[in-house]
C-alpha cells in the first residue's frame, strides 16, 4: 500500500469518527435545548389560549385520541436522554391542571394557534367549517372537454376519473401546475382530473383536533372526493407521501380502483424486530450534521418543539420571507412550489410525517397483498439517486406486486424524478404515466435519450435530497 493511499484511508477514517462525534454532542444539546422548549412552549400556550396543547414528550401523553394501529410508536418512542431523567417531571406536577395535555376539542376544532399563520390565506377553510362535518378537501377539478367530440368515436368512451394526491409540504399545485396544462386533446376529452389537497396542507382545512393519522387522510378524501362526486371507479396517481394514502385507500376500495401509479414511493421494508416505525424514522431523518438538508430533516422529524419554532419563524411570517424572496429575485410572482412550502402548520406536518410516513411501514405488505389478490394494476416511478426514499423501496414493492412494473429513472432524485426521466413504455399503466408526463406519442415503444432537460415540466416537490439535486432544478429553470 502506497503512503498517499494509507494516509488517505485514515483521513476518512478520521472525518468520518470525527463527524460521528460532533453530531451526537450537537443532537445532545438539541435534546436538552427540546426539553426547555417543551416547558416554555407549555407555559406560552397556557399564556395565549388559557389551556396547553398537547405534545408527544411523555409515552402516556397522547393528546388527542389514541386509536389502536393509528398512533405511530416514534412519537413518543424518540429517546431523549433528559426526557429520560425525569427533566420533565417537576414543572409538570407544578402545573395545578390534571388535565395536562388533553386537548378542548370544542376550543381547537375550527382555531389556529397563536403560534400559526392567521392570514386569510391560511384561515380561509374556517369560513367554510362551522362544523366537523361540513369540512372537505380542497379539490381542483379538470372536467373533460366535450367540445369538438360530438359524433367523433372518443365521444362513445366512458370518462375515467384519476385522482392526483401530492407529497409532503406540498399541494395539488404540484399536479394542477405541471400536469394538467400538457393534456394532449384525447386525455383532456377522456378523463375526469381531481387534484386534492390533502388533509392539513394547501387550502385544505387544518383543524386542532386531528392527529392526522392515516385513517383521518384516506377517510376525508371518501368523503370529499369518491363520496361527493359519486364515483364509481377511479385512477389514482400519486407522490411520495400521498403513495402510501394512496395504497391505504386502494386497499379499502379494491374494487373500483382501477390502477395505481406510485411516484418515489417511501415503502421501506417491514422491520424484522416489530419496530418498523422506528425503523423508518430512522432511516428518512438519520441524526447527522452532514449533509445539511439531512441535518435539517433530523431536526424536524425527532424534535416536536425545536420544529414549531422553525415554523412559527418561517410559516407564520411566510409573507415576510415571501417579500424578500421577490425582492430578491425580482420576481412579482415566486414558484408555486416554494408557496407550497409554508401552506401547512406545524401539526399537520408533524403528525402527517410520524403517523403516515413511518406509521404505515407495518401496514405496507397488507395493503400490497390487497393490490395483488384484487389485480390492481400496480406501476411505480423512482429516480436511481433517491436518498429519502432509496430505489430499494421499489423494488421491495416487486418482491410483493410481482406483476407491478417498475421504471427506475436514471440520475433523478426523490424530488427530481420527473426532471430526467428517460423511459416511456409502461405497459400496463400507460394512461397513468402519460398524465404524468403529458407525453405525447406514448404508445411509440422508445426512448428519449437526446431531448432536452428543459422540454419536461417538473412534477415536484420542493425539499431536495441535496445541493447537486438543488442545482439541477434551477438549471432546468433558471431562464424562466
Amino acid at each position: 500500500m502506497s503512503p498517499g493511499t494509507f494516509s488517505g484511508k485514515w483521513a476518512r477514517k478520521f472525518a468520518t469518527n470525527f463527524h460521528t462525534c460532533l453530531s451526537f454532542i450537537v443532537f445532545l444539546w438539541l435534546d436538552f435545548v427540546e426539553v426547555i422548549l417543551c416547558v416554555l412552549f407549555r407555559y406560552l400556550d397556557k399564556f395565549f389560549e388559557g389551556k396547553a396543547s398537547a405534545c408527544q414528550c411523555l409515552r402516556s401523553n397522547y393528546g388527542i385520541r389514541n386509536e389502536e394501529n393509528e398512533v405511530s410508536e416514534t412519537l413518543h418512542g424518540r429517546k431523549n436522554i433528559f426526557r429520560e431523567m425525569g427533566f420533565l417531571r417537576f414543572p409538570r406536577k407544578w402545573d395545578d391542571s390534571k388535565k395536562t395535555g388533553i386537548v378542548d376539542h370544542e376550543v381547537m376544532k375550527n382555531s389556529h394557534r397563536w403560534s400559526d399563520c392567521g392570514c386569510e390565506s391560511c384561515v380561509s377553510w374556517m369560513n367554510n367549517c362551522v362544523q366537523d362535518d361540513e369540512q372537505k378537501l380542497h379539490v381542483q377539478i379538470k372536467e373533460p372537454l366535450q367540445e369538438g367530440i360530438e359524433g367523433s368515436r372518443e365521444s362513445t368512451a366512458a370518462i375515467e376519473n384519476v385522482i392526483f394526491l401530492h407529497g409532503f409540504l406540498s399541494s395539488s399545485s404540484f399536479w394542477t401546475e405541471t400536469v394538467f396544462p400538457n393534456l394532449s386533446d384525447h386525455q383532456s376529452n377522456n378523463y375526469r382530473l381531481f387534484a386534492v389537497d390533502l388533509l392539513g396542507f394547501g387550502r385544505s382545512p387544518k383543524p386542532r383536533d386531528k392527529l392526522y393519522t392515516l385513517r383521518d387522510h384516506f377517510e376525508m378524501i371518501e368523503k370529499s372526493v369518491i363520496s361527493q362526486f359519486d364515483l364509481k371507479s377511479f385512477h389514482l396517481v400519486a407522490h411520495s407521501m400521498g403513495c402510501i394514502i394512496a395504497l391505504a385507500l386502494a386497499a379499502k376500495h379494491p374494487n373500483i380502483v382501477r390502477s395505481i401509479t406510485l411516484v418515489a414511493p417511501p415503502c421501506f421494508p417491514d422491520s424484522r424486530d416489530g419496530a418498523a416505525s422506528l425503523a423508518v424514522l430512522k432511516r428518512v431523518a438519520e441524526k447527522r450534521l452532514w449533509p445539511l438538508p439531512t441535518f435539517g430533516t433530523a431536526i424536524m422529524s425527532w424534535y416536536e418543539h425545536l420544529g414549531r419554532c422553525l415554523c412559527f419563524f418561517i410559516c407564520r411570517h411566510h409573507r415576510t420571507w415571501e417579500n424578500i424572496l421577490k425582492l430578491l429575485t425580482q420576481r412579482r410572482e415566486l414558484h408555486f412550489l416554494i408557496m407550497d412550502l409554508t401552506k401547512h402548520t406545524h401539526q399537520s406536518a408533524w403528525y402527517s410525517m410520524h403517523n403516515v410516513i413511518c406509521g404505515a411501514a407495518g401496514h405496507i405488505d397488507g395493503y400490497l397483498e390487497t393490490l395483488v389478490k384484487s389485480g390492481v394494476k400496480v406501476c411505480v416511478i423512482h429516480g436511481d439517486r433517491d436518498q429519502t426514499a432509496p430505489v430499494e423501496c421499489s423494488h421491495y414493492i416487486k418482491t410483493k406486486v410481482p406483476d407491478a412494473d417498475i421504471n427506475i429513472i436514471s440520475k433523478a432524485g426523490h424530488k427530481t424524478v420527473a426532471l430526467e426521466f428517460k423511459l416511456l413504455e409502461f405497459k400496463q399503466c400507460k394512461f397513468c404515466c402519460r398524465l404524468c408526463y403529458g407525453m405525447e406519442n406514448f404508445e411509440n415503444e422508445r426512448v428519449i435519450e437526446d431531448m432536452p432537460l428543459e422540454t419536461f415540466e417538473p412534477t415536484i416537490g420542493m425539499l431536495f435530497d441535496g445541493y447537486e439535486e438543488m442545482f439541477e432544478f434551477y438549471k432546468a429553470y433558471g431562464r424562466q
